[in-house]
């Protein structure tokens, strides 16, 4: 996808993506870490552990192959994206707990992302292809890290503007998504049926299982229903945005992109349908997390 798109367009939607993940972040964030370290052991552990283990495990089961396979691994990488922490606020979750994951996922990302990724790619033989040097590990690093540092430094200078802009960075988000999702489909667009049959079904089972899997494994290990909610959401909605980034800017490989463009595609309606089973049927404290009209 070598357009403008992907060489200016999407480094700078990226960006503006991660900066309003800073406007939403401040220094007591990390801070809480400490007070509530159970809840955000439990979530890095399920994001950074159990969550390439079983997408590797699907990738096996749906039988990829090798880019494709790269790009469920890339994804599944990917920290929490911006909409988490909004899906957390509308169906009731710690919504403290999630600012203090984006924060803490952040950096965490900026190690086990390329680390995952190489051994996806050492695996699935697709070296010969793509690679994720150490040079364009510190280019996702700047990418990531220096939009959300502004982002900071702009809500600790200016902490009403930044709650100004929360929504309609929120919305820009959800939009610049769509676009890039829109734009490498045409781009692919002699290959969208084969890759919908390939990754449509396994993207559509991960959203699900990540959900899932950040709701009940913190549930079983002592942590609270809010606090299980906003896991939920920050394990199970990734940040497509950045494995878009990752495959199209830094392995340059558009194919490797297609499960992030798919999943981006279905995310947000599986999430919300997720949302509104959690409120219904497997929350108890019901009142404390009912939707607002």
């Amino acid at each position: 996808m070598d357009s403008a798109l992907s060489t200016v367009g999407l480094p700078i939607a990226l960006g503006i993506i991660m900066f309003g993940l800073g406007l939403s972040l401040t220094v007591d964030d990390f801070r809480r870490v400490g007070r509530q370290p159970r809840a955000v052991i439990v979530a890095l552990a399920c994001q950074l552990v159990l969550l390439p283990a079983i997408c590797f495990g699907l990738v096996l089961l749906f039988d990829l192959p090798p880019l494709l396979a790269v790009g469920m691994m890339l994804l599944a990488a990917s920290p929490g994206g911006t909409s988490a922490n909004l899906y957390s606020h509308l169906f009731r979750g710690d919504v403290a707990l999630n600012v203090s994951l984006t924060a803490i996922n952040s950096i965490v990302a900026i190690v086990s992302l390329p680390l995952i990724t190489n051994l996806a790619i050492a695996w699935f033989d697709a070296d010969n292809t793509v690679s994720l040097q150490f040079s364009k590990v510190l280019e996702v690093f700047a990418i990531v890290l220096l939009p959300v540092a502004l982002g900071m430094a702009v809500r600790s200078a200016r902490p009403a503007f930044a709650e100004r802009m929360d929504k309609p960075v929120r919305i820009a988000s959800a939009v610049i998504l769509a676009v890039l999702v829109i734009g490498i489909l045409l781009d692919q667009r002699e290959n969208v049926g084969e890759y919908a049959a390939k990754v449509g079904a396994i993207t559509v089972l991960f959203c699900l299982l990540s959900l899932a899997v950040g709701f009940l494994v913190p549930r079983w290990a002592g942590v609270t229903e809010r606090q299980a909610i906003a896991s939920s959401f920050e394990i199970g909605v990734h940040n497509a945005t950045l494995a878009i980034y990752v495959a199209v800017e830094i392995l340059e490989e558009t194919e490797i992109s297609i499960p992030g463009a798919v999943y981006g595609l279905v995310m947000f309606f599986i999430a919300a349908a997720w949302g509104v089973v959690l409120t219904r049927f497997l929350v108890r404290d019901r009142a404390s997390t009912t939707v607002d009209a």
